[in-house]
């Protein structure tokens, strides 16, 4: 059966690869981006319009569309965000106020804009894209980590607080991909710049590969979308081997200050 699916951040990368499966099967998909005129990477056979994720008003106006076009929504996928990274005493709070915007507030106002249309049909998916980041948190990313926290809390809190209406809530949470994320990289904070370049253009999976195992968890409704074996080897590493995963974070943080020209062992007694 046909699904109406609306996809934020929909014209590049994980999103636009979300998007593109999504027609491919049948679904009628609504792309909403930053640019004014449909970007040529939109999936044919997608709709578009623009949106700001940082604007209450484009959200409305969104909702009246779905509400007008469509008469209703099955499915809502929070993907649009931002590459942010560095240290507590070098990243500027102007970066913090930047990245919460996008990566925290912007999934915040699409359920919050989207939720009573949904309760109305007692029906529908949210999927919030997070990040593995949401779930463990290394060091020098500490806006990064806090937003896509977030975002797996808000899921989790939604998918207890909208299960009666018949709604159900998926978090994303996949480890580095090859995409375009580093080029939203703000910020005055070069070494995790450098790094966290690396560490998406280095990646073995790209965007089409990660959205066919995202897809498939959506359609399975899970509430916790892991995308690799990467990522389930560090969240399980957390949850039941502490000591060494505090163990590696601490030299991951060592190896960071000594890149950048500090380091820790300087400054001890």
């Amino acid at each position: 059966m046909s699904r109406r699916a609306l996809v934020t951040g929909g014209a590049s990368g994980l999103g636009r690869a979300l998007a593109a499966l999504l027609v491919a099967r049948g679904d009628r998909v609504l792309v909403v981006d930053l640019a004014d005129d449909r970007p040529a990477a939109v999936p044919e056979g997608a709709e578009y319009r623009r949106l700001d994720v940082r604007s209450q008003q484009d959200w409305d106006a969104t909702l009246a569309w779905v509400r007008e076009g469509w008469g209703g929504l099955d499915l809502l996928v929070n993907n649009a965000g931002v590459a942010t990274g560095g240290r507590i005493d070098v990243e500027s709070m102007a970066d913090w106020e930047r990245v919460v915007d996008v990566n925290l507030l912007g999934p915040a106002r699409g359920c919050h804009t989207m939720t009573p249309l949904l309760k109305e049909q007692r029906s529908g998916h949210i999927v919030n894209v997070a990040s593995l980041a949401g779930l463990v948190h290394g060091p020098g990313m500490a806006s990064y980590n806090a937003t896509k926290a977030g975002v797996v809390a808000l899921s989790e809190t939604l998918g207890f607080e909208l299960g009666p209406w018949g709604i159900d809530v998926s978090v994303v949470c996949p480890a580095f991909f090859r995409t375009n994320l580093h080029e939203s990289f703000a910020g005055k904070d070069t070494a995790m710049h450098e790094a966290g370049v690396r560490l998406i253009t280095g990646a073995s999976a790209d965007a089409d590969q990660m959205a066919r195992i995202v897809l498939d968890g959506i359609d399975k409704r899970r509430p916790v979308i892991l995308t690799d074996r990467l990522g389930r080897q560090a969240y399980y590493g957390k949850r039941f081997a502490r000591p060494l995963y505090d163990r590696m974070m601490t030299a991951q943080a060592r190896r960071l200050a000594r890149k950048a020209g500090q380091d820790p062992d300087e400054y001890l007694p």
